[in-house]
């Protein structure tokens, strides 16, 4: 598979499942998704699903796919896998697949997930998915793994982490943006009074720390950060599940 993410999750494996397999719940998390529905399904045969991704204020791509999962294996751990495709033209991800995987431990459950897809329009569809689209969707599912562990682990809704995130990245531009103009230079030194001459070349290495403070400090433990989840795999337990094949006919 293309991409890799994995969290450590302290939670209950059958809360993460239904918070995972329900798609009222799913949409709620994840941020690549604005829309996932179950559609009528006959006996016997995998569970179909459309799902849309709203782009733009104006725009909303939507695609269709089918998933099927393992809830009890004899080693303990659950699998759920997927296909899916998308035939709007403005859509980068013509068609792919993927799987999650549950892995109990002492501690709770590794949740991983492992998946790839065809990106459109040619040539330059699969540049600007090296360069732009494969790290975003990266970036994104790792960002909504953590968002889902703070649901979990500290019953921060979605709702409260997204909003969360953006007040600390609100205040980090601020002062990103605060540090790069030098706002207020002469203000700082008259609180040194007849010593701010003296003093003065502190105030650029100041400005410096504080940059770097608001560039690279760690998330605040209730703010849901990319950077919490693994990116790679770590063993055989990331293989992809013999479920996802099963749905090759079906795709």
């Amino acid at each position: 598979m293309g991409l890799y993410v994995e969290a450590h999750i302290r939670a209950d494996l059958d809360e993460l499942w239904s918070r995972t397999q329900d798609p009222a719940q799913h949409r709620r998390w994840d941020l690549r998704f604005s829309e996932i529905d179950y559609l009528p399904r006959t006996k016997g045969e995998p569970q179909r699903f459309r799902y849309a991704v709203r782009a733009l204020p104006f725009l909303t791509v939507s695609g269709t796919g089918i998933t099927a999962g393992e809830r009890e294996r004899p080693d303990g751990t659950r699998t759920s896998a997927l296909r899916f495709f998308s035939p709007h033209p403005l859509s980068p991800l013509a068609r792919g697949s993927g799987y999650w995987r549950y892995v109990p431990d002492a501690h709770g459950v590794r949740f991983l997930t492992g998946y790839d897809y065809q990106p459109r329009w040619g040539v330059l569809g699969a540049l600007a998915d090296r360069l732009v689209f494969r790290p975003l969707m990266g970036w994104a599912t790792a960002w909504s793994f953590d968002r889902l562990r703070l649901w979990l682990e500290r019953d921060i809704s979605p709702e409260r982490a997204r909003a969360n995130w953006l007040a600390e990245l609100a205040v980090r531009a601020l002062l990103f943006t605060g540090c790069l103009t030098g706002l207020e230079l002469e203000p700082a030194m008259d609180v040194f009074g007849r010593f701010g001459a003296d003093v003065a070349y502190l105030y650029p290495l100041l400005l410096v720390v504080v940059m770097s403070l608001a560039l690279f400090k760690a998330p605040l433990t209730c703010t849901p950060a990319a950077r919490r989840c693994l990116r790679a795999p770590a063993d055989r337990t990331t293989r992809a599940p013999r479920v996802l094949h099963t749905l090759e006919k079906h795709g």
